[in-house]
């Protein structure tokens, strides 16, 4: 029996269609596979880099072990990366583990320029939530070209920080050092402003942003920790509220003292914790409110001096509307735990 003609050469042009989709130079499945390949070597490579740089700036060793782990490989292939890097002129081996060269410390820098202004993108520009922040960061660090993101850094205005309170190098690679201690070694009693909170691991940082920490944010340290960073504790006042750090999450915040007199930090509110009827004045905004949810506010005419007064409660009790400006608003209580406010002053008649 003769195959039929037809069939034949349904078949024949079947596995000439899949060869074109398997071997197109450029755009078939072997092309986009080297490319895939290719791409997640360089992301891992600068990886490599950005963790060699953030090692030096700490004072701390970057080895085989410490590189691993942060790339979540193998010591096998964490070694590959170096020896790569090592290759094409970007990091040498030393004494007590490896570094930068001074052309993989610049690319380095570009690395964490894109990655920070991304994260200042994201907070003064779109609702993305702060916890994601990094996470979006960590994938545009690797799209944008140096010349996006000194576009990025001018539509922004030149920004000095992340959000985070990192500082953002400068196109030419200059870093300002980080100020500040950690938040453990605060003597209770002290009022201090925060100056960085570390986005790694996420779950301390997803702590941290619960308590109400931000950076440009002030807190009162009620008790110092005690212990070790497992067991220890630190207690914290947040804007009229107490919060309880462990000492592992406390250590990821840096802080400067301020000096603050006792009667300041006690009449620190909010209009959140502001009863019906009561005019209050604005103090200032939160440094946690970031992006459109800060432009509301202001757009409202919440600004230093506002004068609100809480008119209507809901049923539930939240939302509440407010007289603000001469206009009834309604606020979440987390909004208006945002806003900062003081007492309207009274005025004295004659």
């Amino acid at each position: 029996m003769q195959p039929d003609p037809v069939v034949t050469l349904s078949i024949f042009f079947a596995l000439v269609a899949v060869l074109v989709l398997v071997l197109w130079p450029g755009r078939g499945l072997v092309a986009r596979l080297r490319r895939m390949r290719r791409e997640t070597e360089r992301v891992r490579l600068e990886d490599g880099l950005k963790h060699l740089l953030t090692s030096e700036r700490a004072g701390r060793p970057c080895t085989l072990e410490t590189l691993a782990g942060r790339l979540e490989v193998s010591r096998g292939v964490a070694s590959d990366v170096l020896t790569r890097l090592a290759d094409l002129g970007l990091a040498m081996a030393g004494p007590s583990g490896y570094g930068l060269t001074e052309v993989g410390r610049s690319y380095a820098l570009r690395i964490l320029r894109t990655h920070r202004l991304w994260e200042r993108y994201l907070a003064d520009r779109t609702g993305v939530p702060a916890v994601e922040w990094h996470a979006e960061a960590e994938r545009v660090e690797h799209e944008l070209s140096a010349a996006e993101a000194d576009e990025l850094a001018t539509r922004l205005g030149d920004p000095r920080y992340d959000p985070h309170g990192d500082p953002i190098p400068t196109s030419g690679g200059d870093i300002p050092e980080p100020a500040g201690e950690p938040l453990g070694r605060m003597a209770a009693g002290r009022t201090v402003v925060i100056r960085h909170l570390e986005d790694e691991p996420r779950a301390v940082f997803d702590r941290l942003v619960q308590a109400g920490l931000a950076p440009g944010g002030t807190l009162e340290v009620l008790e110092p920790g005690e212990g070790d960073e497992v067991a220890g504790r630190v207690r914290i006042r947040v804007r009229g509220e107490e919060h309880t750090l462990r000492a592992v999450d406390a250590a990821n915040v840096t802080v400067e003292p301020i000096e603050v007199s006792a009667r300041e930090v006690g009449r620190a509110r909010t209009l959140a914790d502001v009863g019906r009827g009561e005019a209050v004045r604005v103090a200032a905004i939160s440094p946690a409110c970031q992006g459109p949810q800060r432009r509301r506010l202001l757009d409202l005419g919440v600004v230093p001096g506002t004068r609100i007064v809480p008119e209507l409660v809901s049923a539930s009790g939240d939302p509440v509307a407010y007289r603000i400006r001469g206009a009834l608003i309604a606020l979440r209580r987390e909004q208006a735990g945002w806003i900062e406010v003081v007492a309207e002053p009274v005025e004295r008649a004659g």
